[in-house]
């Protein structure tokens, strides 16, 4: 019955929140519909009932509503109550809606409404109206509710602070309590809030949305055609060179029948994915692409998505090409007479193809192999703790392969040159990995279940921000390699960081490694091995929230591979958006941009001659850096809170008001600015923020806004400063990045997503 956001159609802007006569009526017919929903037989709707309507965290405020809404205290709304408050919501001026918020205020009152039986309260004077003032206690009560309604952790020492802040600021005139000019005089002194409340205050009731008019499919815009030209491209190119490769083999066998021709061109194709599929995974080729100029031109970072396709057009292509050729075969067996179609299949036969005419025999063996890969490289294999399974049938490609020489004549033209390339990746890959084990040299667990994992940086390691490695470690799974960011900067020169969210078995098997120290064994061990493990693995555990261990685990890792973040630093202006564990890449990055922001400030004191100037062009082109991090709770933001401070901090230093980094943190379990539930204690937290220059949730002196970015807004304040071409980069879930991408379309901003 009650939900967070009305219906566009039905709320006009603040200020004007009025409906048509159609609309009202509309209106009034949902209201009475989801009324006889909820209320039931008896046509009343009780507290209990209530509360579910109004799916609120914490019954404070439900209790307080049902307060309101219940003019005449007799424990139950009905339809005409129901409707008469809501009526002075949607259709009531401005000092209406914020009386409305008073009496949710005043509780002292209100609350002995809720718990004194009906009957004793008959007749009483509007106890809900409560006591017609708020003092300070009052404040604190519904201060404290705020809290646990938006999941924030406090202790009671901030939330007096809190409670203060509001106080002195609403009581004008020093009275000890607050009236409800006082609370309207204050409010009035935040525009925002206002025209939230108002929002808010016309939004109790969620109609069903109108049905939309048919829109032109996003991917039939042009500013969508624009953004993805050169992934649309080489699509395009794609798929021309398979049609033109498909037909020229067609053409060139159509002697020998329509089966035929339709199996030789298919093979042709063949040839070239096959081959194709190699190249799409030579990491350290790509990696060193990303520096040329042809990272322009290639969509370099879809590289998994196109090896992905391509591995779905290679099994449609065999299973054409096998079918043309069953039917082939089938053809031959009744003109011979001679033959089963079973002795083509299973036996060699010269002038069949292959080598030795074994073409029946190893095609039917590469089918198999191609569907055991596809099948078992889904994402419900991978992610379901049976990466081993899709490890080992992957590795079948090298079986593929061979079987593929063997099997079409000329398909070692076409591999010759990848496949040597793709041998030479995996043979430095084996050099880096037995070279010798690196060492973890510390972790730290974090909350939320993250892993910072601190490990030895190698002599010749060199990388980029951004960029990822593979990760092994023999104590937890001896053959599997999983992709991580590296979360420390390049300048950081002694070691590597890792930050690893635990979200799958792997994962969660690493921070339980490392919670728990090792258990004595019952059995005695040889001493040499005893003295060897402990050498190996030992940890002391530390603190109340998380673990602060030395390490001394031993792991291997192989990269460093580019990501799309590269491109930052020849951006101008630099939308850096992270959603959760999504951060790890900007963490690296953002310690970089530091880097060289200080560096390019150096000048002489003297003739304040700049000798990095250079900097601007070559290492460096921003001129602007706006960071965005969204996180579900508080505990989250513990993360990386002591590396943005650090970085405010520098920033202050260089540049006092801070405009080359901007930080924006929002928390979405926070109740957000349009819910009047939150009104009050987002005042309160500005209030503070303002007063001591830091905010309370996380310490950072940027403010954490509550609930999720609009993102109109967003993209639309960075649009307006103009600080050059503006390029977004996205770390986080799919679903977001969806959303993400269409505003940036929207604003014609380029977007670019991390993927492994």
């Amino acid at each position: 019955l009650l939900g967070a956001a009305a219906h566009p159609a039905l709320c006009p802007p603040a200020g004007s929140c009025t409906m048509s006569t159609a609309e009202d009526a509309e209106w009034l017919r949902w209201v009475t519909k989801q009324f006889g929903s909820i209320a039931g037989e008896d046509k009343e709707i009780d507290l209990e009932e209530f509360k579910t309507a109004l799916q609120v965290k914490e019954s404070f405020f439900a209790e307080r509503f049902f307060a309101l809404f219940d003019s005449d205290g007799s424990g139950t709304i009905s339809l005409e109550e129901l409707l008469k408050a809501l009526s002075l919501l949607v259709h009531g001026n401005e000092t209406d809606k914020l009386r409305f918020l008073f009496q949710v205020y005043d509780v002292v009152r209100a609350l002995w409404h809720i718990r004194v039986p009906a009957l004793t309260r008959r007749g009483a004077c509007s106890p809900c109206a409560g006591s017609g003032s708020i003092d300070p206690d009052e404040l604190r009560v519904v201060l404290r509710w705020c809290l646990q309604e938006s999941a924030i952790a406090l202790p009671e020492e901030r939330l007096g602070d809190l409670t203060l802040a509001l106080f002195e600021a609403a009581d004008k005139d020093h009275s000890g309590s607050i009236t409800f000019e006082e609370l309207k005089e204050e409010l009035e002194g935040f525009p925002e809030v206002m025209e939230n409340l108002t929002i808010s205050a016309a939004s109790w009731l969620k109609p069903p949305p109108p049905t939309e008019r048919s829109r032109r499919p996003r991917y039939l815009t042009r500013v969508y055609w624009h953004n993805h030209r050169s992934k649309l491209a080489c699509l395009g190119g794609y798929a021309s060179l398979n049609l033109l490769l498909f037909a020229l083999a067609a053409l060139r066998h159509a002697s020998l029948g329509g089966w035929m021709a339709v199996a030789r061109g298919c093979g042709q194709c063949l040839n070239f994915n096959c081959a194709f599929l190699a190249v799409l995974m030579l990491r350290r080729c790509l990696t060193w692409l990303r520096a040329t100029p042809i990272a322009k031109v290639l969509p370099l970072d879809q590289h998994v998505v196109f090896h992905q396709l391509v591995g779905y057009v290679v099994l449609a292509l065999a299973a054409v090409h096998t079918g043309a050729h069953i039917a082939n075969f089938s053809r031959l067996a009744r003109q011979d007479g001679h033959h089963a179609l079973a002795e083509y299949l299973l036996s060699a036969q010269p002038g069949v193809g292959g080598l030795g005419g074994t073409a029946s025999q190893t095609g039917l063996a590469l089918q198999g192999l191609l569907v055991a890969m596809l099948a078992f490289s889904s994402p419900c294999i991978r992610r379901s703790g049976h990466f081993e399974v899709f490890y080992w049938t992957h590795l079948s490609y090298i079986s593929i392969w061979t079987l593929l020489i063997l099997h079409g004549p000329h398909f070692w033209k076409w591999f010759v040159v990848p496949g040597c390339l793709f041998v030479l990746e995996k043979v430095v890959g084996l050099a880096w990995r037995h070279a010798g084990g690196l060492r973890i040299v510390e972790v730290n667990l974090l909350p939320s279940k993250v892993t910072h994992l601190v490990i030895e940086r190698p002599q010749f390691f060199h990388y980029k921000p951004g960029d990822y490695v593979y990760l092994n470690i023999p104590a937890i799974a001896t053959y599997e390699w999983h992709p991580f960011t590296i979360s420390s900067a390049p300048e950081q020169q002694e070691t590597l960081w890792l930050h690893i969210r635990s979200l799958g078995q792997w994962t969660n098997k690493l921070y339980e490694y490392f919670q728990q120290p090792e258990s004595p064994s019952p059995e005695p061990k040889p001493l040499s091995r005893s003295l060897r493990e402990k050498r190996c693995r030992r940890w002391v555990q530390v603190g109340a929230d998380g673990a602060q261990l030395s390490a001394n685990a031993e792991c291997y890792i192989d990269g460093p591979y580019g990501t799309p973040t590269r491109r930052i630093f020849t951006s101008e202006h630099a939308v850096l958006i992270g959603a959760g564990i999504g951060i790890t890449p900007f963490a690296s990055i953002l310690q970089s941009i530091m880097y060289r922001y200080r560096r390019r400030k150096q000048s002489c004191p003297s003739c304040h001659y700049s000798w990095c100037e250079d900097l601007r062009d070559k290492e460096m082109t921003l001129r602007k850096v706006d960071f965005i991090w969204i996180n579900r709770d508080q505990k989250h933001f513990e993360w990386f809170v002591s590396l943005l401070t650090k970085l405010e901090m520098e920033q202050a230093e260089q540049e006092p008001g801070g405009r080359f980094l901007e930080m924006h943190m929002y928390m979405t379990s926070a109740l957000s600015k349009n819910d009047m539930k939150a009104i009050g204690l987002q005042m309160a937290l500005d209030l503070l923020a303002a007063k001591e220059q830091r905010d309370s949730i996380t310490g950072l002196r940027t403010r954490t806004q509550p609930g999720r970015p609009d993102w109109s807004k967003v993209f639309g304040k960075v649009a307006e400063e103009k600080r050059g071409k503006v390029q977004v980069f996205f770390c986080g879930s799919p679903a977001l990045a969806k959303v993400i991408r269409a505003h940036c379309e929207h604003f014609g901003f380029c977007f670019f997503k991390e993927n492994f």
